[in-house]
């Protein structure tokens, strides 16, 4: 009886990015957007290559993980101000990822421009077990990886507490808002009396006087006459 055959195993897993939203509109299709741009900046061979020094990795995926997120949000069409916001970050900062003054930020172009042409394919060699003398090189970038989700849920969280505070204020700005527009229509009516009252006291003032210069004519013709 003969063995049953087996198919050998894939030499290489793609991941395509075909479907990958390049003007996100909602939460969801901006964190794809993200962390796609994560991914495929990640894994090019210079990139592997930087994040070997465990203190350049620590320091770089932070600003990978920023300029990634930043330029996600960026093609939702969310000012760059609200984005410095949402991110914990300053708006300088956040405009010099978006104009590629930074590597992270240039690379995330990069990348974003090869998922729009269709040139970005993402091919993981299949391993069965981790090489002799790589595997703490592969449970470190493990390690990131789920550093870098582990921040995108919380920037999704902070995200929407800001919304909350956001809608809180705009509640207020339009209850403050009623409150100015009914000051200003009170200020208006007080105007409005005083100067009607301010009319009446010039009319009687004028009617006072004409009262005196007659009394004062008819003392004088009295005076005349006696």
């Amino acid at each position: 009886m003969s063995e049953p055959t087996t198919s050998p195993l894939p030499e290489e897993v793609y991941i395509d990015l075909a479907n990958i939203p390049l003007k996100p509109i909602g939460k969801k299709e901006i964190s794809q957007l993200e962390i796609a741009l994560i991914i495929g900046t990640l894994y090019r061979p210079e990139i592997l290559e930087l994040i070997r020094d465990p203190v350049e990795r620590s320091t770089w995926m932070d600003s990978l993980a920023i300029a990634a997120a930043a330029f996600a949000r960026h093609k939702a069409g969310i000012p760059a101000s609200q984005i410095a916001e949402e991110l914990g970050r300053s708006e300088v900062s956040i405009r010099s990822h978006l104009a590629g003054k930074t590597k992270a930020g240039k690379l995330v172009q990069e990348t974003y421009e090869k998922i729009k042409s269709g040139q970005l394919k993402l091919l993981f060699p299949f391993v069965k077990a981790p090489v002799a003398g790589r595997e703490e090189e592969v449970k470190a970038l493990r390690s990131e990886i789920e550093k870098l989700r582990e921040r995108v849920r919380s920037l999704e969280e902070e995200v929407e507490q800001l919304r909350k505070e956001r809608d809180a204020l705009k509640v207020a700005l339009s209850e403050r808002e009623e409150k100015l527009k009914s000051i200003g229509a009170e200020l208006e009516k007080t105007i409005k009396d005083r100067d009607e009252l301010n009319a009446k006291y010039s009319a009687l003032v004028e009617k006072v006087r004409e009262v005196k210069s007659i009394l004062e004519n008819t003392i004088k013709l009295l005076s005349e006459v006696s």
